[in-house]
């Protein structure tokens, strides 16, 4: 039986403030008001990074005869391909040289494949093309900067692209000749009301149907635990038996967590406990800027900690299935490691969902990462004390402008559509601040310097290493994602010695993970690997595990009950004798915060 815990400290003990920064010199606190005022103005992003990033590119490509006789090469050849489906007399029929990529949906209207579109559509992708060759790495420039070279070139190509203006898209021209004008002019008040908004920064409640606690949010279930970082929900059993050990999910706190509570049909929590699983939420607080000394070790301590104390004397003598998503995942790997140093063995298992422990190859978020970014990103923080939801929000859109904001602002300024609502999509905007400390180190000490898996991360002053962990880990990853890639994801068999399931999933870093058991065109591939067998890399994985159609939920929960000790009676609600009385209905009162 694991460990008998402590009870969990009570609200008032839990608020313990954290140091300050060390006092700075006034004529370093004047650049650093200086470097805040215009980060506010780039959304964070350091022109110094992006700046050198050009600098090398072009240093490295004058110095390179040959590479540049390659490109001059690639442009006449594209030119001349262009230049033959322009004049073929069959232009519609014939197969277009240039096509865009997956993501990209501007050209799919059927009037882009007619003159004189067809010919506006294929200049652009040529320019593309050439653009995506000519930043290719280059012997001796830094990966980094070949890419954030390449990112820059396409956000200026996406910010021209015939498809955004409306004598040059033909969908427009179409639905303009259609509606006399009146999508321009419902268009026109569409912008106003968008810039309105970002203007005054007003968060607009959940339209109609979409409420929280209502709508999205709504699986049945009692606050038992709250302090200043996060609520404890322990959701309402929906069986007259339940699996003996409890789950306790950490979602990530850059997002409210109903991203794994959303409508009935998709909610994974309603799904577990359906499934006769007791079912433990961790809600985090919408921090304030009071609240920007919060640190990582608060959040790991008075946050995953506190709340598996809670669940422990909740549920006594049993251990716990813990699950983390995104970042939850992370700070619950760190966790874990450090129970493991520790010798607390209350995990039964740990379930990683689309969560990174490495970050060498963390995707396109490395693009705005470095000593320059960060730093930026940091006076920032240290001016207004926390990082804010717009900021965070034009980061991820931009890695995916082409069709975050240059379709959307065709669809809704060009052609007068209204947004129309989804579950996930109520979700994907209603975003958290994060604490200017605590979002520092994490930044520094994991994204910057990589230090979990590169045996430099200490915890109360002693490293922890992933390697200790000895619970069962159910790894989960998404074949699109491009906030925590696959094969990033895929690590964490590189560093832990364990019994490991891994399973790639179809969709991206949301959709593949809400990808509840109906949901049509969905696979999943899985392995196993026994602990202590030797490592085999991410290449050439998926073609030795077949697909297997439908959700992997159900492929999870056998896994979790195949570790579990039976069924019980459900626990009660709370542990009262021990200060953990019902604090109110779910979802709690954090969820609202904005």
């Amino acid at each position: 039986m694991p460990a008998r815990v402590p009870a969990p400290a009570s609200p008032a003990e839990s608020r313990v403030p954290s140091p300050p920064e060390p006092a700075r010199h006034l004529h370093e606190n004047m650049d650093r008001s200086v470097r805040a005022a215009v980060a506010r103005l780039t959304g964070g992003v350091s022109p110094h990074a992006f700046l050198g990033a050009w600098g090398d590119w072009m240093l490295h490509l004058s110095r390179a005869p040959g590479r540049q006789l390659d490109l001059v090469e690639r442009a006449r050849d594209n030119a001349m391909k262009l230049a033959a489906y322009t004049l073929s007399g069959d232009g519609e029929q014939a197969p277009a040289p240039f096509t865009p990529k997956s993501f990209d949906h501007r050209f799919g209207h059927p009037g882009w494949q007619k003159a004189p579109y067809r010919i506006w559509q294929q200049s652009f992708l040529a320019v593309q093309d050439w653009w995506d060759y000519a930043t290719e790495p280059l012997r001796g420039l830094e990966q980094q900067d070949a890419d954030r070279t390449r990112f820059m070139a396409r956000q200026a190509l996406d910010l021209v692209s015939p498809s955004n203006f409306p004598w040059s898209n033909p969908e427009i021209l179409e639905e303009t000749a259609r509606q006399g004008g009146r999508n321009l002019i419902e268009g026109a008040a569409h912008f106003a009301e968008d810039f309105i908004k970002t203007v005054t920064q007003r968060h607009d409640p959940a339209p109609k149907g979409y409420e929280i606690g209502k709508d999205l949010a709504c699986t049945p279930g009692t606050v038992v635990y709250r302090n200043d970082i996060f609520e404890l929900i322990q959701y309402t059993p929906q069986t007259d038996k339940v699996q003996a050990e409890p789950i306790l999910i950490v979602p990530a706190w850059i997002m409210k967590y109903y991203i794994l509570d959303l409508s009935p049909h998709t909610s994974m929590v309603k799904y577990l406990v359906d499934q006769g699983f007791t079912v433990f939420m961790i809600s985090w607080v919408n921090p304030t800027a009071e609240q920007a000394g919060l640190s990582l070790e608060d959040y790991r301590k008075r946050g995953v900690m506190a709340a598996m104390d809670a669940v422990s004397a909740i549920v006594p003598n049993e251990r716990i299935h813990a699950v983390g998503y995104c970042l939850g995942g992370t700070m619950l790997a760190i966790a874990a490691a450090t129970m493991a140093r520790d010798h607390d063995d209350r995990l039964a298992s740990i379930t990683l969902m689309a969560a990174q422990v490495d970050f060498v190859e963390a995707g396109e978020l490395l693009l705005f990462l470095d000593e320059s970014q960060v730093a930026f990103l940091e006076d920032m923080m240290w001016d207004q004390g926390y990082l804010d939801r717009p900021q965070m929000a034009r980061t991820f859109a931009a890695i995916r402008a082409e069709d975050l904001i240059y379709s959307r602002a065709v669809r809704r300024y060009m052609l007068g559509q209204q947004d129309l609502p989804t579950d996930i999509g109520v979700w994907n905007g209603d975003t958290t601040r994060m604490p200017a400390r605590m979002h520092s180190q994490y930044l520094r000490g994991l994204f910057l310097e990589n230090r979990l898996t590169a045996g430099r991360f200490a915890v109360e002053g002693r490293v922890i290493a992933l390697k200790d962990i000895s619970a069962p880990m159910f790894v989960v990853a998404t074949e699109t994602d491009h906030i925590a890639p696959w094969k990033s994801v895929y690590k964490t068999q590189l560093f832990t010695d364990n019994d490991l399931t891994f399973v790639l999933t179809k969709g991206g870093h949301n959709g593949g993970i809400v990808s509840e058991p109906g949901h049509p065109r969905r696979h999943y591939r899985l392995s196993h690997r026994p602990a202590g067998a030797h490592y085999s890399g991410p290449d050439g994985w998926p073609e030795r595990h077949p697909a297997r159609p439908g959700s992997w939920w159900p492929e999870w929960a056998a896994w979790l009950a195949a570790r579990s000790g039976g069924t019980t009676p459900p626990p009660r609600i709370g542990a009262p004798e021990q200060g953990l009385l019902p604090l109110g209905p779910a979802p709690g009162s954090y969820v609202h915060l904005v």
